[in-house]
């Protein structure tokens, strides 16, 4: 499920040609010596870790520190194995912002390949589209989403955020190995991330965290009451004017307005979703539903919401200062060891390989 998510500061700008182009050059060669030496499976794990994901930014010489790594060096991966994805039998669909609504029909498109429904891999796309938007209310607009799949029905996500105020984007990864992506073994709504990577916490409405099943549970619940009744509770918790919240979510109660989330309370009761998933999944769904829903469980029922930020620090392979940790060297040097191993047998030119392993000598640091 999601693996982890990582702040990066907002850069304008874009990848000049000449660079995009030998990144994608080079990155089809890492692609498909990984996949001779360990499978299409193998690619998604990796694309799903944020410290490698950083370290192949760096390696096909991108800036590490700027938010634009996330869409330059998925959508050189794309450019790199297009027309390759039957051989090598990994696919991947969306982009950044319009193309990313392409996703679906991508997916769909390679139909013929695949030995399981696309439904399923679309239905997982949207799902964790929707986690990170409604799910987890951190503040960041999502407008990246790049969904990488095998044959097999495995497959990883690449997202990001963008949050205006701050100059920020957060990367959002996840990963779905193993059984069907719909299957209630997987859960979307429990804790699906292994690491938030970023430089600070938040205040967020988290709830897709582990100790939310009685809130997810009453929402759900609640979600199948009259219309009316909900936008008649929202109308009272606004009409208390000493209400007093203790810290502040993305969308809050000032944000809510009750007449306007009528009509999707009214498809929501008449739907009556068996699961927060299944909820949360719904079309029209978004923040402020949840939010509501959320509000009317914590203040009227005295269920607590989840407001814990599953963040943690773990940008790249962390400072030589030792901020915001110190630098984890076993990680590092299984980074730039697979890394080194990819690209010295890779099939590239000796100037760009040359040019390559000279980046990951500058990237390894003494003991």
């Amino acid at each position: 499920m999601r693996t982890g998510i990582a702040n990066l500061p907002l850069h304008g700008g874009k990848a000049p040609r000449w660079l995009f182009e030998r990144m994608t050059r080079l990155a089809r060669e890492i692609t498909i010596i990984t996949v001779r030496d360990f499978g299409p499976e193998e690619v998604l794990t990796r694309l799903s870790d944020p410290y490698w994901f950083q370290a192949l930014g760096c390696v096909l010489g991108f800036d590490w520190h700027s938010s634009g790594v996330t869409t330059t060096v998925c959508g050189a991966l794309k450019e790199g194995i297009r027309g390759l994805e039957g051989e090598l039998g990994l696919f991947v669909a969306g982009g950044k912002g319009r193309v990313s609504r392409k996703t679906p029909s991508e997916i769909e498109s390679a139909g013929r390949h695949l030995v399981v429904e696309p439904g399923e891999l679309v239905q997982a796309s949207r799902l964790s589209a929707k986690v990170d938007t409604s799910g987890v209310q951190d503040g960041y607009q999502l407008y990246h989403h790049a969904f990488f799949f095998t044959k097999d029905g495995l497959w990883a996500v690449v997202q990001q955020g963008m949050n205006e105020a701050t100059r920020y984007a957060r990367r959002y990864h996840w990963l779905g190995l193993g059984s069907s992506p719909l299957s209630e073994s997987k859960s979307f709504v429990k804790d699906p991330h292994s690491a938030v990577c970023c430089d600070k916490k938040a205040d967020v409405l988290n709830m897709v965290a582990k100790e939310g099943d009685e809130a997810r549970e009453v929402c759900t619940r609640l979600s199948w009451e009259r219309p009316e009744k909900l936008t008649r509770e929202l109308k009272k918790l606004k009409e208390v004017k000493t209400l007093d919240m203790p810290r502040r979510h993305h969308t809050t109660l000032a944000d809510i307005h009750p007449e306007r989330l009528q009509k999707i309370f009214l498809v929501t009761y008449e739907r009556r979703p068996e699961s927060f998933k299944n909820l949360i999944g719904m079309e029209g769904v978004g923040p402020k539903t949840i939010r509501a829903l959320s509000l009317i469980s914590e203040l009227v029922y005295g269920v607590k919401s989840p407001v814990r930020d599953p963040v943690r620090f773990s940008f790249a392979h962390g400072g030589k200062d030792g901020y915001p940790y110190p630098v984890d060297r076993t990680t590092y040097d299984e980074s730039v060891e697979f890394l080194r191993n990819a690209v010295s047998q890779a099939r590239v030119g000796n100037t760009e390989r040359l040019k390559a392993l000279k980046r990951l000598k500058g990237f390894v640091k003494p003991r």
